[in-house]
Protein backbone atom coordinates (compact mmCIF):
# COMPACT_ATOMS: atom_id res chain seq x y z
CA UNK A 1 0.00 0.00 0.00
CA UNK A 2 1.73 3.09 -1.28
CA UNK A 3 1.04 6.14 0.46
CA UNK A 4 0.14 9.01 -1.98
CA UNK A 5 2.00 11.62 -3.00
CA UNK A 6 0.69 14.29 -0.31
CA UNK A 7 0.72 11.97 2.63
CA UNK A 8 4.49 11.56 1.52
CA UNK A 9 4.53 15.24 1.48
CA UNK A 10 2.65 16.24 4.82
CA UNK A 11 4.39 12.69 6.83
CA UNK A 12 7.87 12.48 5.19
CA UNK A 13 9.69 13.36 8.76
CA UNK A 14 7.12 10.88 10.43
CA UNK A 15 8.76 7.95 12.05
CA UNK A 16 6.09 5.19 11.51
CA UNK A 17 4.73 6.39 8.15
CA UNK A 18 8.61 6.27 6.94
CA UNK A 19 8.73 2.46 7.83
CA UNK A 20 5.20 1.81 6.30
CA UNK A 21 6.59 2.97 2.93
CA UNK A 22 9.90 1.22 3.80
CA UNK A 23 8.01 -1.76 4.23
CA UNK A 24 6.27 -1.36 0.50
CA UNK A 25 9.45 -1.32 -1.43
CA UNK A 26 10.59 -3.93 0.31
CA UNK A 27 7.25 -6.56 0.15
CA UNK A 28 7.00 -5.46 -3.24
CA UNK A 29 10.71 -6.58 -3.90
CA UNK A 30 10.15 -9.95 -2.28
CA UNK A 31 7.17 -10.88 -4.37
CA UNK A 32 9.31 -10.17 -7.50
CA UNK A 33 12.30 -12.57 -5.92
CA UNK A 34 9.84 -15.47 -5.46
CA UNK A 35 8.53 -15.30 -8.76
CA UNK A 36 11.95 -15.52 -9.73
CA UNK A 37 12.67 -18.22 -7.56
CA UNK A 38 15.83 -16.30 -6.65
CA UNK A 39 16.84 -17.89 -2.84
CA UNK A 40 19.54 -15.31 -1.69
CA UNK A 41 16.98 -12.37 -2.61
CA UNK A 42 14.54 -13.72 -0.83
CA UNK A 43 16.01 -14.68 2.13
CA UNK A 44 17.34 -11.28 2.52
CA UNK A 45 14.16 -9.38 1.50
CA UNK A 46 12.05 -11.41 3.84
CA UNK A 47 14.10 -11.04 6.86
CA UNK A 48 14.00 -6.98 5.96
CA UNK A 49 10.34 -6.80 5.18
CA UNK A 50 9.95 -9.03 8.02
CA UNK A 51 11.79 -6.26 10.26
CA UNK A 52 9.91 -3.43 9.05
CA UNK A 53 6.62 -5.27 9.48
CA UNK A 54 6.92 -5.86 13.10
CA UNK A 55 7.80 -2.43 13.41
CA UNK A 56 4.75 -0.84 11.92
CA UNK A 57 2.52 -3.34 14.26
CA UNK A 58 4.57 -2.71 17.33
CA UNK A 59 4.66 1.43 17.06
CA UNK A 60 2.24 3.09 19.06
CA UNK A 61 -0.85 4.40 17.09
CA UNK A 62 -0.41 8.34 16.45
CA UNK A 63 -1.63 11.07 17.78
CA UNK A 64 -2.49 13.13 14.85
CA UNK A 65 -6.12 12.93 13.39
CA UNK A 66 -5.13 12.36 9.54
CA UNK A 67 -2.38 9.83 10.66
CA UNK A 68 -5.31 7.94 12.98
CA UNK A 69 -7.96 7.84 10.35
CA UNK A 70 -5.19 5.40 7.85
CA UNK A 71 -3.20 3.42 10.72
CA UNK A 72 -5.67 0.51 11.23
CA UNK A 73 -4.89 -0.06 7.00
CA UNK A 74 -1.49 0.12 7.64
CA UNK A 75 -0.82 -2.13 10.91
CA UNK A 76 -3.27 -4.59 8.75
CA UNK A 77 -1.35 -4.25 5.48
CA UNK A 78 1.66 -5.43 7.97
CA UNK A 79 0.34 -8.12 9.31
CA UNK A 80 -0.46 -8.88 5.74
CA UNK A 81 3.06 -8.90 4.74
CA UNK A 82 4.79 -10.53 7.80
CA UNK A 83 2.38 -13.47 6.81
CA UNK A 84 3.75 -13.54 3.35
CA UNK A 85 7.41 -13.27 4.59
CA UNK A 86 6.96 -17.32 6.04
CA UNK A 87 5.52 -17.84 2.80
CA UNK A 88 8.12 -16.86 0.64
CA UNK A 89 10.64 -18.54 2.14
CA UNK A 90 8.84 -22.05 2.57
CA UNK A 91 7.46 -21.62 -1.01
CA UNK A 92 11.44 -21.15 -2.43
CA UNK A 93 12.81 -23.34 0.35
CA UNK A 94 10.59 -26.74 -0.91
CA UNK A 95 11.25 -26.13 -4.67
CA UNK A 96 15.71 -25.39 -3.88
CA UNK A 97 17.65 -27.61 -3.58
CA UNK A 98 18.72 -29.29 -0.09
CA UNK A 99 21.29 -26.98 1.41
CA UNK A 100 19.37 -24.00 0.11
CA UNK A 101 16.42 -25.26 1.33
CA UNK A 102 17.76 -25.92 4.94
CA UNK A 103 19.12 -22.35 5.00
CA UNK A 104 15.73 -20.65 3.95
CA UNK A 105 13.71 -22.76 6.66
CA UNK A 106 16.33 -22.13 9.42
CA UNK A 107 15.71 -18.77 8.89
CA UNK A 108 11.86 -18.89 9.11
CA UNK A 109 12.36 -20.75 11.88
CA UNK A 110 14.41 -18.64 13.97
CA UNK A 111 12.46 -15.46 12.30
CA UNK A 112 9.18 -16.99 12.95
CA UNK A 113 9.30 -20.52 15.23
CA UNK A 114 5.24 -20.01 15.06
CA UNK A 115 4.79 -20.22 11.77
CA UNK A 116 2.17 -22.58 10.33
CA UNK A 117 4.27 -23.43 6.95
CA UNK A 118 6.97 -25.18 9.76
CA UNK A 119 4.20 -27.26 10.66
CA UNK A 120 4.11 -28.11 7.01
CA UNK A 121 7.08 -28.25 6.11
CA UNK A 122 9.30 -30.13 9.01
CA UNK A 123 9.00 -33.39 7.26
CA UNK A 124 11.07 -32.21 4.32
CA UNK A 125 12.88 -29.84 6.29
CA UNK A 126 14.30 -32.31 8.39
CA UNK A 127 14.59 -35.07 5.24
CA UNK A 128 17.13 -32.26 4.09
CA UNK A 129 19.16 -31.90 7.26
CA UNK A 130 20.12 -35.58 6.83
CA UNK A 131 20.56 -35.28 3.36
CA UNK A 132 23.56 -32.33 3.82
CA UNK A 133 24.66 -34.29 6.55
CA UNK A 134 23.40 -32.28 9.73
CA UNK A 135 22.04 -35.38 11.55
CA UNK A 136 23.28 -34.12 14.57
CA UNK A 137 21.29 -30.83 14.78
CA UNK A 138 17.89 -32.72 14.15
CA UNK A 139 16.96 -33.95 17.36
CA UNK A 140 18.24 -30.08 18.97
CA UNK A 141 16.20 -28.27 16.23
CA UNK A 142 13.11 -30.93 17.15
CA UNK A 143 13.49 -30.38 20.67
CA UNK A 144 12.96 -26.72 20.41
CA UNK A 145 10.27 -26.70 17.63
CA UNK A 146 7.81 -29.35 19.85
CA UNK A 147 7.61 -26.47 22.23
CA UNK A 148 5.39 -24.75 19.15
CA UNK A 149 4.00 -27.69 17.53
CA UNK A 150 3.28 -30.16 20.28
CA UNK A 151 0.81 -32.29 17.88
CA UNK A 152 3.41 -32.42 14.63
CA UNK A 153 4.01 -36.18 14.16
CA UNK A 154 7.29 -35.48 12.25
CA UNK A 155 8.95 -33.59 15.49
CA UNK A 156 7.23 -36.29 17.51
CA UNK A 157 8.90 -39.50 15.43
CA UNK A 158 12.30 -37.82 16.23
CA UNK A 159 12.20 -37.21 19.20
CA UNK A 160 10.73 -40.96 20.29
CA UNK A 161 13.28 -42.33 18.35
CA UNK A 162 16.27 -40.20 19.85
CA UNK A 163 14.72 -41.15 23.20
CA UNK A 164 14.83 -44.16 22.72
CA UNK A 165 18.50 -44.58 21.14
CA UNK A 166 19.41 -42.71 24.42
CA UNK A 167 18.07 -45.62 26.69
CA UNK A 168 15.32 -42.54 28.00
CA UNK A 169 12.61 -45.24 28.74
CA UNK A 170 10.13 -43.03 29.85
CA UNK A 171 10.87 -40.00 27.36
CA UNK A 172 10.39 -42.57 24.39
CA UNK A 173 7.25 -44.18 25.69
CA UNK A 174 6.01 -40.41 26.11
CA UNK A 175 6.60 -39.21 22.62
CA UNK A 176 5.96 -42.72 20.89
CA UNK A 177 2.24 -42.49 22.32
CA UNK A 178 2.02 -38.87 21.28
CA UNK A 179 3.15 -39.95 18.36
CA UNK A 180 0.49 -42.55 18.00
CA UNK A 181 -2.06 -39.78 18.96
CA UNK A 182 -0.66 -37.40 16.65
CA UNK A 183 -0.50 -39.68 13.55
CA UNK A 184 -4.59 -40.73 14.42
CA UNK A 185 -5.64 -37.38 14.52
CA UNK A 186 -3.71 -35.46 11.78
CA UNK A 187 -5.90 -34.71 8.90
CA UNK A 188 -4.97 -35.70 5.39
CA UNK A 189 -3.37 -32.53 3.16
CA UNK A 190 -5.56 -31.98 0.46
CA UNK A 191 -2.79 -31.91 -2.25
CA UNK A 192 -1.55 -35.27 -1.12
CA UNK A 193 -2.72 -38.21 -2.47
CA UNK A 194 -4.60 -40.92 -0.40
CA UNK A 195 -2.50 -43.59 -0.85
CA UNK A 196 0.96 -41.36 -0.09
CA UNK A 197 -1.28 -40.15 3.14
CA UNK A 198 -1.74 -44.13 4.32
CA UNK A 199 1.77 -44.79 3.99
CA UNK A 200 3.09 -41.86 5.79
CA UNK A 201 0.12 -42.63 8.26
CA UNK A 202 1.52 -45.74 8.70
CA UNK A 203 4.78 -45.12 9.04
CA UNK A 204 3.82 -42.75 12.22
CA UNK A 205 1.85 -45.26 13.79
CA UNK A 206 3.83 -48.08 13.20
CA UNK A 207 7.11 -46.12 14.60
CA UNK A 208 4.91 -45.39 17.40
CA UNK A 209 3.56 -48.25 18.51
CA UNK A 210 6.95 -49.99 18.30
CA UNK A 211 8.58 -47.80 19.69
CA UNK A 212 6.53 -48.42 23.18
CA UNK A 213 6.02 -51.56 22.74
CA UNK A 214 9.44 -52.59 23.05
CA UNK A 215 10.66 -49.69 24.99
CA UNK A 216 7.46 -51.13 27.97
CA UNK A 217 8.82 -54.78 27.30
CA UNK A 218 12.05 -53.69 28.65
CA UNK A 219 10.63 -52.58 31.11
CA UNK A 220 8.86 -55.83 31.78
CA UNK A 221 5.54 -54.10 31.38
CA UNK A 222 3.62 -56.84 30.03
CA UNK A 223 0.26 -55.60 29.06
CA UNK A 224 1.37 -52.48 27.84
CA UNK A 225 3.86 -53.96 25.42
CA UNK A 226 1.89 -56.96 24.29
CA UNK A 227 -0.96 -54.37 23.14
CA UNK A 228 1.15 -51.99 21.58
CA UNK A 229 3.18 -54.20 20.19
CA UNK A 230 0.37 -55.98 18.43
CA UNK A 231 -0.78 -52.81 16.80
CA UNK A 232 2.43 -52.09 15.40
CA UNK A 233 2.64 -56.00 13.72
CA UNK A 234 0.61 -54.48 10.45
CA UNK A 235 2.34 -51.53 9.83
CA UNK A 236 6.14 -52.93 10.13
CA UNK A 237 5.58 -56.49 8.33
CA UNK A 238 8.17 -55.47 6.19
CA UNK A 239 11.01 -54.35 8.27
CA UNK A 240 12.90 -57.46 9.79
CA UNK A 241 14.81 -54.98 11.84
CA UNK A 242 11.58 -53.40 13.75
CA UNK A 243 9.60 -57.04 13.66
CA UNK A 244 12.35 -59.44 15.26
CA UNK A 245 12.22 -57.26 18.60
CA UNK A 246 8.46 -56.88 18.10
CA UNK A 247 7.85 -60.77 17.86
CA UNK A 248 10.54 -61.59 20.85
CA UNK A 249 9.16 -59.32 23.11
CA UNK A 250 5.48 -60.24 22.56
CA UNK A 251 6.60 -64.23 22.86
CA UNK A 252 7.98 -62.77 26.65
CA UNK A 253 4.66 -60.77 26.77
CA UNK A 254 2.22 -63.44 26.16
CA UNK A 255 4.38 -66.03 28.37
CA UNK A 256 4.72 -64.20 31.43
CA UNK A 257 0.54 -62.96 31.02
CA UNK A 258 -0.24 -66.58 30.29
CA UNK A 259 1.52 -67.76 33.20
CA UNK A 260 0.13 -64.48 35.48
CA UNK A 261 -3.66 -66.15 34.57
CA UNK A 262 -3.07 -69.61 34.22
CA UNK A 263 -3.80 -69.54 30.28
CA UNK A 264 -1.91 -72.06 28.41
CA UNK A 265 -3.54 -70.79 25.44
CA UNK A 266 -1.82 -67.35 25.71
CA UNK A 267 1.43 -69.43 26.95
CA UNK A 268 1.27 -71.41 23.74
CA UNK A 269 0.97 -67.84 21.26
CA UNK A 270 4.02 -66.94 23.56
CA UNK A 271 5.79 -69.75 22.01
CA UNK A 272 4.59 -68.95 18.80
CA UNK A 273 5.71 -65.38 18.24
CA UNK A 274 8.93 -66.89 19.96
CA UNK A 275 8.76 -69.50 17.16
CA UNK A 276 8.35 -66.19 14.38
CA UNK A 277 11.20 -64.34 15.68
CA UNK A 278 13.48 -67.28 15.80
CA UNK A 279 13.07 -67.54 11.98
CA UNK A 280 14.36 -64.08 11.02
CA UNK A 281 18.22 -63.88 11.11
CA UNK A 282 19.57 -61.74 13.63
CA UNK A 283 20.27 -61.21 17.54
CA UNK A 284 17.00 -62.45 18.27
CA UNK A 285 17.61 -65.29 16.92
CA UNK A 286 18.44 -67.79 19.15
CA UNK A 287 16.98 -66.72 22.50
CA UNK A 288 13.81 -66.78 21.16
CA UNK A 289 14.06 -70.66 20.11
CA UNK A 290 15.48 -70.99 23.47
CA UNK A 291 12.36 -69.14 24.96
CA UNK A 292 9.80 -71.28 22.87
CA UNK A 293 11.46 -74.52 23.95
CA UNK A 294 10.82 -73.41 27.63
CA UNK A 295 7.39 -71.89 26.58
CA UNK A 296 6.38 -75.19 25.30
CA UNK A 297 8.00 -76.83 28.22
CA UNK A 298 5.74 -74.57 30.85
CA UNK A 299 2.43 -75.48 28.36
CA UNK A 300 2.83 -78.99 29.01
CA UNK A 301 3.04 -78.27 32.65
CA UNK A 302 -0.29 -76.39 32.69
CA UNK A 303 -3.61 -78.20 32.90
Amino acid sequence: MKLSALGIAVFLLTGPVVVADELDDSYQGLQDAVAKKDAAQVKKLAVQACELARKVISAPAPTSAIEKEDWPDRVAHAKEVEGYTEYALYATGVQSEPAVMVDLMGTLQQQSPKSKYLDQGYQAYLAMLHQVGKDADIPAIAEKAIANFPNNPDLLYVLATNAQAKKQADRAISFANRLVAAANSRQKPEALPAADWERQRGLWLGRGYWIAGVTNGEKSLYALSNKSLRAALPYIKGEPGLLAPALFYLGVDNYQLGVMTNNKKQVLEGATFSDQCAAIEGPYQHQAWLNSQSMKSAADRMR
